[in-house]
């Protein structure tokens, strides 16, 4: 059973309509569902934003009118947790991606109002929603830059440990947080999501090796693009030999079906699984002697063959076993059909005896071709083509 290894398709932007016509080796098409699934847990799940919130530098809040109308401050204010974080995304058409992520901040600090000091826990809803686009392609990389962020606070609730809250106080943590969380929040987001950017970009531009026979260089082939209903890209996949030199495969302009239902589309040429094939498929030849142990028919095949043999060759009959040898002719070629894919193999078949002294007789040489039913699936991220005899 041959295995060929995926690359792992988790990618930041980009776009494929149903009917898009792709130029590269590969391409793929990724519903927002998916790319939802990949954003929540690159931001996170993994813990980036929290991470990069811990460090938010809140400025002191000053204001007059507090409890018995004394000067109230809010001082070392900072992030303790953000709760219950959620992550949505919407495709723009020509645009990007839009990402929103609305969570809420719990904040602590300490509260001075007239002479009485104590702690105070602010918890805000907050919802961010930032205009991603994918610009500035070059060498397998693109840039990620944010537009239009907008951050919208919702609901405050702020705790003092005495119990003692004026409204003056909630208007003045109010106010101040509307005016400097924005500004705050969305250059954080835009630092998270370019660390994303190449942290994905990263599993587009790897190196695969193909056993020791070789390896295959992915890397994105071009700026990713949108459309309403889908995210896609396309891949240069280059096939290499060990020793550097590059297989050719065809590039020729092709399409992918839609995604329906499914989450992710991937689409692999067949001029490129052939390249990848000639490096999966190097059969080294191979001597078989017939005797029942290899071959159980293979007195009637030895009888079969010695028909075609000389009478006057008293050393070839009896004497020697038969032999047969296979060499691969060519390289390996894959047809790809609806529910169906076929691998044809040429190789040369020799059958011969070896007589007492060492020299060769060939009996048949011929050349035959082989079509091998091909069982696709995907098991452990791997692309696998499971081949028998048709």
């Amino acid at each position: 059973m041959t295995m060929l290894k995926l690359f792992g398709i988790v990618f930041f932007c980009g776009l494929l309509s149903p009917s898009q016509e792709v130029l590269s080796g590969l391409s793929c098409a990724v519903s927002p569902g998916a790319m939802q699934n990949v954003l929540s847990d690159a931001i996170l799940q993994n813990g980036l934003l929290q991470q990069h919130l811990q460090g938010l530098v809140l400025p002191n809040i000053m204001g007059e009118g507090g409890l018995l109308n004394s000067p109230t401050s809010i001082t070392g204010l900072h992030l303790v947790k953000v709760r219950l974080p959620k992550l949505s995304v919407v495709l723009l058409p020509g645009i990007g991606v839009q990402l929103t992520i609305a969570a809420k901040l719990e904040l602590s600090g300490n509260c001075l109002v007239g002479l009485l000091s104590e702690l105070i826990d602010i918890l805000v809803d907050v919802n961010i929603t930032a205009n991603i686009k994918c610009t500035n392609f070059e060498s397998g990389t693109v840039q990620v830059v944010i537009e239009d962020c907008l951050c919208i606070l919702g609901a405050i609730k702020i705790k003092l440990l005495s119990g003692l809250l004026s409204l003056s106080v909630n208007d003045i943590v109010l106010k101040q947080l509307t005016a400097t969380l924005p500004g705050l929040l969305c250059p954080v987001v835009d630092i998270v999501v370019n660390l994303v950017n190449i942290q994905l970009l990263g599993t587009l531009n790897a190196v695969i090796p193909v056993g020791t026979a070789g390896t295959i260089h992915y890397r994105l082939a071009s700026l990713p693009f949108t459309s309403g209903l889908f995210l896609g890209l396309d891949l240069d996949g280059a096939v290499k030999q060990v020793g550097g030199s590059i297989i050719p495969h065809d590039s020729s302009p092709s399409s992918l079906p839609p995604l329906v239902d499914k989450l992710l589309i991937l689409g692999l040429r067949q001029s490129f699984l052939n390249a990848v094939l000639s490096l999966l498929i190097q059969i080294p030849p191979q001597t078989f002697t017939c005797v029942p142990e290899v071959f159980s028919d293979a007195s009637h095949l030895q009888e079969a063959i010695m028909t075609l043999v000389p009478v006057g060759c008293s050393t070839c009959r009896g004497t020697s076993p038969l032999n047969i040898k296979l060499t691969l002719s060519g390289n390996p070629l894959i047809l790809l059909e609806e529910n169906k894919a076929t691998v044809e193999l040429s190789v040369l078949i020799q059958v011969f005896i070896k007589r007492l002294d060492g020299t060769i007789l060939n009996l048949l040489l011929l050349k035959a071709d082989l079509s091998l039913n091909a069982h696709v699936s995907i098991a452990g991220g791997r692309l696998v083509l499971g081949l028998s005899l048709g």
